[in-house]
């Protein structure tokens, strides 16, 4: 699998996610796979919610997966109505449970985010973007590191705190 660095951002807040998560979700297509990795409360959730509601609706109703395992939502793209799946594998450790879930399908025809992939790495396409959060020194910020494959490297971070 090549999965290349394609860079590494500072986020102050809350708001510079969104920004940052729009950014994605306007780049994002059927068969793209996003996978978030970090720690409880890293950020993850505010990323995968404010990525579903800037192709939703702003006042979309985005629980978080954790006891459903998977949430999904469906955006009308041209002619075409396409489904954005939301998976939390944070409860699941065996890839059968995980292919259960319908995860190939998704990725195969729909836009998939997934907090927690680590147990599910080896049923995903190689077309995605990995995105690692990790705390910073200060309260809010969070430094986030991005590895995709070559359609991701086409990515605009520019206007995000880039380092």
């Amino acid at each position: 699998m090549d999965l290349s660095k394609i860079g590494q951002l500072r986020i102050k807040n809350e708001t510079e996610t969104k920004v940052f998560a729009e950014e994605v979700a306007a780049f994002a297509d059927v068969g793209d796979v996003i996978c978030l990795f970090g720690a409880l409360g890293a950020g993850k959730t505010n990323f995968s919610r404010s990525f579903i509601r800037s192709l939703t609706r702003p006042d979309q109703d985005v629980p978080s997966p954790t006891y459903t395992l998977v949430q999904s939502y469906e955006i009308q793209k041209q002619s075409n109505l396409i489904a954005i799946w939301h998976f939390d594998l944070y409860r699941i450790s065996e890839e059968l449970e995980i292919m259960e879930l319908g995860i190939e399908d998704a990725c195969s025809d729909g836009i998939v985010l997934i907090e927690w992939p680590e147990n599910a790495l080896r049923l995903l396409p190689e077309r995605r973007l990995e995105i690692h959060f990790e705390f910073s020194q200060h309260h809010e910020e969070r430094i986030l590191t991005l590895h995709g494959s070559e359609q991701w490297r086409n990515l605009n971070i520019k206007n995000i705190g880039v380092f």
